[in-house]
Parts: C-alpha cells; sequence; structure tokens
C-alpha cells in the first residue's frame, strides 16, 4: 500500500511540474482523475454547443437573402460541424466514448452554450451572430490554444482559424445592413438588442460564482478568469459597435477614462440560470432538434460500425 502511493505521489508530482513548466499534457501521460473529469466536462459541452450552434443559422439557409449569402452560411454551418468532430475527438483521447459523452448531451447531463437556446428571428440575427457570438468565442477560445491538455489545444489552433473568418463574416454582413435602410437598420439594431446581455453570458458566471474556472485556471486549462475575458470582449467590440452607428441595451456602458476599459451594467444571472436549467426560449426545441437526427442516422451508424468490423476480420485474415 505504502509502495502504491509512492509511486502516486511521484506521479502526482511530475504531472505538477508539467503544469508549471507549461509542458503539454498527452493523452498517454498519467494526469488526476479529477484533470480528466475536468477534461471531459469542458471539451464535452464545447464540442456539444458546436452542434447545437449550427441550428438557429441553418434556420436560415433557405431564407438567405442572396446566393452569395447563402453559400457563405452553409460553409459556415459545415465548418461547426467539423469543429464538433475535432472536439469529440479530442475527448475521446481521455478515454470516454463519442455515444456516451452525446447521449448526456440528449439526457439533458450535459449542457451546451447558453446562446444557443434564443431564436434568430430575423436575418439580421444570423450576422450578429457570426459578429457577436463567434467574437466572444474567438476570445475566449485562443486562449484555449495554449491549453495544457495537448489534443484540446491543437484542436482549437484551427478551430479560432475558421471562427475568426466566420467573425469577420459577420461583421461584414452587419455592416451592410448598417449602412442600408432604416428597416435594415432597425432591423440590426432589434438583433443586437436581443443577443448583446446573452453574449456577455457566454464567458460563465462572473468569478465568484463559477464552480469551475479557478480549478481550470490552476490546471492552465484555461488561462484567463470569465470575468477578465468578458472584459475583453467588451473592450474589443464596443468601438466596432459605435462604428457601426448601432448601441447597446445598456445605458450603463461608459468608457473609464483611467482605466481605459469600458464599464458595464448588470447582467442579470437569473435569466442564465434559468437557461441552464433547461428552461431558455428554445432549449426543448433544441434537444428535441438533435435527438431526431440521432435516431434518423442510427442506419448510418449501424453500417459504418458492420463495415468497420469486416474490415478488421479482413485486415487479421490478411
Amino acid at each position: 500500500m505504502m509502495i502504491d502511493e509512492q509511486k502516486s505521489d511521484q506521479r502526482q508530482a511530475q504531472f505538477d511540474a508539467k503544469i508549471a513548466a507549461d509542458i503539454s499534457i498527452e493523452a498517454k501521460d498519467w494526469m488526476p482523475d479529477a484533470y480528466r473529469q475536468n477534461l471531459i466536462r469542458q471539451i464535452g459541452q464545447h464540442a456539444h454547443s458546436e452542434v447545437v450552434g449550427m441550428l438557429p443559422e441553418a434556420n436560415w439557409i433557405t431564407r438567405a437573402p442572396t446566393l452569395r449569402r447563402k453559400a457563405v452560411l452553409l460553409a459556415k454551418v459545415q465548418d461547426e460541424a467539423g469543429h464538433g468532430l475535432y472536439l469529440y475527438s479530442a475527448a475521446e483521447t481521455l478515454g470516454c466514448s463519442r455515444h456516451e459523452i452525446y447521449q448526456n448531451l440528449l439526457d439533458g447531463k450535459m449542457k451546451y452554450s447558453s446562446i444557443f437556446n434564443y431564436p434568430t428571428l430575423s436575418w439580421a440575427d444570423v450576422g450578429v451572430i457570426g459578429w457577436l457570438v463567434d467574437g466572444a468565442a474567438i476570445v475566449n477560445q485562443v486562449a484555449l490554444c495554449r491549453a495544457s491538455y495537448g489534443p484540446y489545444a491543437r484542436a482549437m489552433v484551427k478551430i479560432c482559424k475558421e471562427e475568426s473568418f466566420h467573425q469577420r463574416q459577420g461583421y461584414e454582413a452587419v455592416t451592410v445592413l448598417a449602412k442600408g435602410s432604416a428597416a435594415q437598420r432597425a432591423m440590426l439594431q432589434d438583433a443586437i438588442n436581443r443577443f448583446w446581455w446573452p453574449t456577455l453570458m457566454m464567458f460563465g458566471p462572473n468569478d465568484s460564482e463559477s464552480p469551475n474556472s479557478a480549478q481550470s485556471m490552476a490546471w492552465k486549462i484555461k488561462r484567463f478568469s470569465n470575468d477578465g475575458l468578458r472584459q475583453k470582449f467588451i473592450d474589443n467590440t464596443v468601438p466596432q459597435l459605435e462604428a457601426l452607428g448601432m448601441t447597446a441595451p445598456d445605458p450603463d456602458l461608459v468608457r473609464d477614462a483611467t482605466s481605459g476599459h469600458y464599464r458595464f451594467g448588470e447582467i442579470d444571472w437569473a435569466e442564465f440560470y434559468q437557461v441552464l436549467k433547461g428552461q431558455g426560449i428554445c432549449n426543448h426545441e433544441r434537444l428535441e432538434a438533435k435527438r431526431r437526427a440521432w435516431e434518423k442516422g442510427n442506419w448510418v451508424r449501424e453500417a459504418a460500425s458492420v463495415h468497420a468490423k469486416k474490415m478488421a476480420a479482413k485486415n487479421q485474415a490478411a
């Protein structure tokens, strides 16, 4: 027993030394179970957010105003599916099956970003999602390119390149609306009003209320706090908002000349937690859509499994 404890202490010390030295933890390396489970939770929720996040924008593929806009939106939704694939693959390196982690989503045992439980009511929503929502994702995800877990960090490098492109596409789309007719400008302002606060909620609860942020930062899975990332996003975005001639639905938003940061009003955290509990506008609709897709795709998974077994047997016989 003492030998086992000594070996465990040595492994823990080696793990801690790697974290301190910014040496990536790889799939075959020893890691504390709490670290592994934290990663499965975070990467799983991230993957779920990518695949559920396809739904609000896919709602507008058949109604895009031009063929160019339709092609751009199709490409973006396809990218999001790819991001989910990268992340589910990264999660599998931690010893959990893709089937299990996806079933946890369908059963409501794993969450996804709260922002995707809001409806896309107008074409302007698609541009605002690209600009604000993907902009917030980039602020959060660029830091994840330096996450301590190697497979996660490497997946994020490609994802961030594509998300950056999505953000530029979104801003280009809202710029066209901002320069358009009075009706188009009003449509854009309405979309900003509805998505501004939910976008700020994407970074998670205030640091004092977050149950996982501090530990994730200690393990260097995350590099910055929720509040720090939220502030960076606001500082980046308000000048863009002003350039568009639009306003945020926040009367308390003002630039602090001393710090150079923008101060903002209180976020309605009651709404955030209500959405997380499954009581958002589109919670039921989003999960039901994924359940239907999972059931309809069962024959594909079965066929792929049979083919894989046949190929394995063929290779073994050879």
